[in-house]
């Protein structure tokens, strides 16, 4: 429910929620550059992931690569798109940023500290896209 002045216009976005959102526009790029340079170094090099032994979800490295490589580039246009202040731009950012910690929840096995990095920033991008604009 938004919240309105006595003159019945909507009271005007926090400052803490609008460079929230910025910010995470930001780290979304930032985490779609990384998720990339993930992917073409497991594409370009087979055995710079190592996976332990026994792992339930056994995937071929190189299906990984791929899949952070389109992963990333999509996360980073998301992020791209969050600065257009749009609603669909923010709920396509919370999907892709969903999409980006499972992904990485899966790649834990062969990079478990990054994985648990990328893991954390998704889930504040998604916190912070998720709040509301107007003041309460």
């Amino acid at each position: 429910m938004t919240n309105y002045e006595a003159s019945g216009s909507p009271k005007p976005a926090s400052g803490w929620a609008v460079g929230g959102v910025y910010f995470a526009g930001i780290l979304m790029i930032v985490i779609g550059i990384f998720e990339a340079i993930t992917g073409l170094a497991a594409i370009l090099e087979n055995e710079f992931f190592v996976v332990s032994q026994n792992y339930t979800f056994e995937v071929d490295v190189t299906a990984w690569g791929w899949i952070h490589l389109i992963l990333g580039i999509v996360v980073a246009l998301a992020g791209f798109y969050v600065f257009s202040g749009r609603t669909w731009a923010r709920i396509v950012g919370i999907g892709f940023a969903v999409l980006a910690a499972v992904a990485n929840f899966f790649f834990i096995p062969y990079y478990p500290f990054w994985s648990l990095i990328i893991i954390a920033l998704s889930i504040w991008v998604i916190w912070s896209l998720a709040r509301p604009l107007e003041r309460a």
